[in-house]
């Protein structure tokens, strides 16, 4: 008795466009490391997802996915940068410690993945609300809306801050 094996569909499209994939996220960062962990999370969410049939156009898929992966290093790095200017700024004795400046990083990369669903103006008004103080009559004045879009806005990222932290 033969036995026919079935080749992998993810496995056959690593093979393909492992290196193109690299090669794409070499030019875009310049680091030939992080193009390797970048192309490697890819491969991760196809895993993931596991496309049920032969793609038509794999470096597209691909390229969707990387692009995301992406916008999100590129995020965190702005990001951590910012943390290090802050830091930077502070006398020494001031200084947290390195542990304690690890789990404010951490934090600080939690509250970006948790405000990114909201669109700009609602997290503009959730930052201005948590970070200021601001009112709403002071928000609607600065983003040039009502005092009921501001209101709106506000619980808005309320409500979206908390269904993530506190899944139904």
């Amino acid at each position: 008795m033969s036995l026919t094996v079935q080749p992998d569909p993810v496995a056959e499209l690593y093979r393909s466009h492992h290196g193109w994939l690299h090669g794409w996220l070499r030019r875009k960062l310049g680091c030939s490391d992080k193009a390797a962990d970048l192309a490697h999370d890819t491969f991760l969410r196809v895993l993931a997802r596991r496309p049920a049939s032969a793609l038509e156009q794999p470096r597209a898929y691909l390229g969707t996915i990387a692009r995301g992966l992406l916008i999100d290093h590129w995020r965190r790095r702005e990001l951590e940068q910012a943390w290090l200017d802050t830091l930077a700024t502070l006398p020494e004795p001031q200084l947290p410690s390195l542990e304690e400046r690890a789990i404010l990083l951490e934090t600080l990369h939690a509250i970006d993945r948790m405000l990114d669903g909201l669109k700009p103006a609602v997290r503009q008004a959730f930052l201005w609300a948590q970070l200021e103080g601001l009112s709403c009559p002071r928000i609607a004045e600065r983003l040039g809306v009502s005092l009921a879009t501001a209101e709106r806005y506000v619980a808005q990222a309320l409500r979206h801050c908390y269904a993530l932290h506190f899944p139904a």
